[in-house]
């Protein structure tokens, strides 16, 4: 096997549908089952199974006419002139005591409610007439004999088993579980239970595969992890494509030196597309090895899991011989600008909240590696290849990972970031688990444009006024003059310089940046953190463009004081928490207020009834003072 490398064909930016028309040709030519063989199963094991031929009554159901009520089974005719001013008393013989579900006797076509009957003595007194079949459950009601219950390619659901087992179904032809084989590669992947060493990175992206894979109905398995050697990923998949329906090789996807997925399969098979015009996943690998289709999938995680979607998914329903699931979608309004490549699909994972009646969307970091953006997303937006992108308070079509109840049953904040936000979304949770609180980090003066446009229940803020001194309300009069506002106190925080453990450069304050002696982490411009350090270094005389990294921003306190962590910087502005959460030593620089910005007629909504009685409560403000460097004192306090 020759050595692919550099020289490995590349196809760069193929459009999706082209390239699966592309791969799905190559399959065909490779002689690639349409679909799965057909097995019988038990009709009480074929959960989630797709019928591969249609389900037929062999029985009527119900088999006789049945009593659908407790009561009595009468003969219509006799009722005939009852009514509660002259009822009709039934001798015995007339009428046959029946529970639900017991058989119709012979000659009796209606049932009496029990508790429309009296008795006097033997006899049964009854208030009204009934028609014929009055609460009677005629033969064949649910499904008769002969009639075609389940069609071909129809995934069963429990409802459908007890259906069948009723018509008289002992066993049913369904397809064969897809099998779907997970190949994991590279030198620094290690087994999830090991502890990585520097370098080194946990195979989690195997265990999501396989995952996916089950969720999708299939048989699946991760293979041991090949290291980056040609020889040994060919071996893996030649093996892998012997036994299962599709290979899913992670990892080596791209066009790098290490990079093998493409020469392999073009070695051993046909290789149909190398590089799909979709964001995240672009180097994706679509081919067949022998009479089974491979994807080579990048390793960064969400590039994983969008590629399993959109191409293998669809190919396994296809091997079953039922439709692709589609989530439902919903519209929406984005919450901030977002900007996108123009000539690829680029998928954004965002969180949704319904705020004054309509559905608003918040983009989550897009990084391909941001696994977490995953599983925070409650839905899935896709920015089609010929759009820039869209811009704020603009509307889109979403694809629902969550329903909609529990969308409309979530407080949205945007703004600054604060950790007692995410105390507050856990304990909210913990209290009403259909309850949640989802926050966007976008900067304070962020969260007030949001506010401002509609786009929030309340926005997170601590901007400091150079003016007047004071934080968040002169920006109010200035951005919203005249807007009935209300300002609800979140609490007092810590500001100051996270350093390293035992602050090895003995930093002592902001004047410690001037003269680019210390490298530096700041927020992103519009931030409350950001804003303060203007003012300070104004205040020091300090000119911005000496300070060393000013221009390198993060998007919070916690990604500050990772940045800090990793060594990456000397020092960076942030709260005393996030410096506690890394371990890490604080400088105090100032005191402020974090406050909540919200309309006025927003305070008395029902959902955000539970937050104010969170941050009034004594265990809540323990909670926060664990955090360190926070004053609840004025927690839950209205101050405009």
């Amino acid at each position: 096997m020759t050595r692919p490398g550099s020289s490995s064909p590349f196809v760069s930016d193929v459009p999706a549908a082209a390239a699966v028309s592309a791969w799905l040709d190559a399959c065909r030519e490779a002689g690639c089952p349409d679909r799965l063989d057909p097995v019988r199963v038990p009709v009480g094991d074929a959960l989630g199974r797709v019928t591969a031929e249609p389900v037929w009554a062999t029985r009527s159901s119900p088999a006789a006419d049945l009593a659908a009520m407790d009561g009595i089974a009468v003969r219509s005719v006799e009722t005939h002139g009852a009514s509660p001013t002259t009822p009709k008393l039934l001798a015995p013989g007339q009428y046959v005591v029946v529970d639900t579900g017991d058989p119709a006797p012979d000659g009796f076509d209606a049932v009496v409610m029990r508790e429309h009957v009296h008795y006097e003595g033997e006899a049964a007194e009854i208030m009204a007439a009934v028609p014929p079949y009055q609460h009677v459950r005629s033969i064949g009601e649910d499904v008769s004999a002969g009639e075609l219950l389940l069609p071909e390619g129809h995934r069963m659901r429990p409802v459908d088993i007890a259906s069948a087992a009723a018509a008289g179904a002992i066993d049913v032809v369904v397809r064969r579980r897809p099998r779907v084989a997970v190949i994991p590669t590279g030198d620094e992947i290690v087994a999830v239970g090991s502890e990585p060493e520097h370098g080194e990175i946990l195979d989690t992206n195997s265990m999501m595969l396989v995952a996916q894979a089950k969720e999708a109905g299939c048989e699946a398995w991760a293979t041991e992890i090949e290291p980056d050697d040609v020889e040994r990923i060919g071996a893996a998949v030649r093996a892998a494509a012997a036994e299962a329906d599709l290979v899913v090789v992670v990892a080596g996807s791209s066009a790098g030196r290490d990079d093998y997925t493409a020469g392999v399969v073009a070695d051993l098979g046909v290789l149909a597309v190398h590089g799909v015009a979709v964001r995240p996943g672009h180097p994706v690998v679509l081919g067949v090895v022998g009479k089974t289709p491979v994807i080579g999938c990048p390793g960064y995680p969400v590039s994983a899991a969008l590629t399993f979607d959109i191409f293998a998914a669809p190919l396994l329903a296809g091997l079953e011989g039922v439709a692709p699931s589609r989530r439902p979608s919903v519209r929406a309004r984005l919450a901030r600008k977002l900007p996108s490549v123009v000539g690829m699909d680029d998928w954004v994972r965002v969180r949704l909240g319904a705020v004054h009646g309509e559905v608003v969307a918040s983009p989550l970091p897009r990084g391909a590696g941001v696994l977490t953006s995953l599983v925070r997303a409650d839905g899935l937006l896709r920015v089609p290849a010929g759009v820039e992108g869209h811009h704020a308070g603009e509307e889109v079509s979403v694809e629902l990972l969550r329903a909609l109840p529990e969308v409309e049953r979530t407080i949205v904040a945007i703004g600054s970031h604060d950790l007692v936000l995410d105390l507050a979304a856990s304990a909210l949770r913990a209290a009403d688990p259909t309850l949640s609180l989802v926050s966007t980090n976008v900067g304070s003066l962020g969260g007030l444009v949001a506010v401002r446009d509609g786009l929030c229940h309340v926005a997170g803020s601590h901007l400091l006024h150079p003016a007047t001194g004071k934080y968040t309300l002169p920006y109010l009069e200035e951005m919203m003059p005249g807007r009935d506002l209300a300002v609800v106190r979140l609490v007092h925080r810590e500001q100051g310089l996270i350093v390293p453990p035992g602050n090895p450069r003995g930093v002592t304050g902001l004047a410690d940046l001037a003269g680019g002696r210390l490298s530096y982490v700041n927020r992103q411009r519009g931030a409350g953190t950001r804003m303060l350090l203007d003012h300070e270094l104004s205040r020091l005389g300090v000119d911005p463009g000496e300070v060393q990294g000013y221009a390198r921003e993060e998007p919070t306190h916690l990604a500050v004081a990772a940045a800090v962590a990793a060594g990456r910087a000397d020092c960076g502005l942030g709260i005393l928490a996030a410096a506690r959460a890394f371990g890490l030593d604080f400088v105090p620089v100032a005191k402020e207020p974090y406050d909540l910005v919200l309309d006025v007629a927003t305070l008395d909504d029902p959902l955000l009834a539970p937050l104010w009685a969170l941050l009034a409560a004594p265990g809540f403000h323990d909670s926060i003072g664990a955090l360190g460097g926070y004053d609840t004192t004025e927690s839950g306090a209205r101050i405009r």
